[in-house]
């Protein structure tokens, strides 16, 4: 059984993405907080998931669902011992960070609930009734913080910093301003050398 994978993201669909691991190309879905959390991914990038693999007799096609941790494939387990609840439409409840749900959950919030997405007022009480107690780890689980693509100035900002403070005699602070204003002007600038024009363009005649 499959229950961790690392590979190459191939394709990204709205709910799923293709994953090559070992020369195969595995389809695994993932709720919309994951798929989220993969945004600036992009193909030939490297993803690495906890998988729930779903596989019942009248769902004899095997099913590999995501996640980011290890504790979020845990959370989604207690959520599909609900009555009614199974992993494929647990997929699309979860449009919202577990530890909202599991906050929602341990409060008795049955509007909360009711609002995920095929999650009614019927079983939003039958969540509440099946994990109510039993949440309190889940509600700690932090939003994953959405990576950032870090645009080529921003790779060098760091080296350029470094010259203006030891070599140039600018003070820290006023370094670190003259490079965010280089790049808020011309966040296109490719070389250190393109973003010292940049700084020294953006300073009035006579600057020293």
């Amino acid at each position: 059984m499959i229950g961790y994978m690392e590979g190459r993201l191939l394709k990204k669909e709205a709910d799923r993405i293709l994953l090559l691991a070992n020369q195969v190309g595995y389809e695994v879905m993932l709720p919309p907080f994951v798929m989220e959390s993969l945004e600036a991914k992009k193909v030939g990038d490297h993803v690495s998931l906890y998988i729930y693999y779903h596989q019942t007799d009248r769902q004899p096609k095997p099913v590999l669902i995501g996640f980011d941790t290890g504790i979020e494939k845990d959370f989604f387990q207690h959520f599909i011992s609900v009555e009614a609840i199974g992993p494929l439409k647990a997929i699309k409840a979860l449009n919202i960070p577990i530890g909202e749900i599991a906050d929602a959950i341990e409060s008795e919030d049955a509007a909360k609930l009711g609002s995920l997405k095929g999650i009614g007022k019927r079983t939003a009480q039958k969540i509440i009734a099946t994990l109510g107690g039993k949440m309190g780890r889940f509600t700690l689980i932090q939003a994953p913080v959405r990576e950032k693509e870090i645009s080529p100035a921003e790779q060098f900002a760091d080296k350029v910093l470094e010259v203006l403070v030891s070599q140039l005699g600018h003070k820290t602070a006023e370094a670190k301003q003259m490079i965010a204003d280089a790049i808020k002007r011309n966040p296109d600038i490719q070389t250190p050398e393109e973003m010292f024009d940049e700084i020294y363009r953006g300073k009035k005649p006579g600057f020293s």
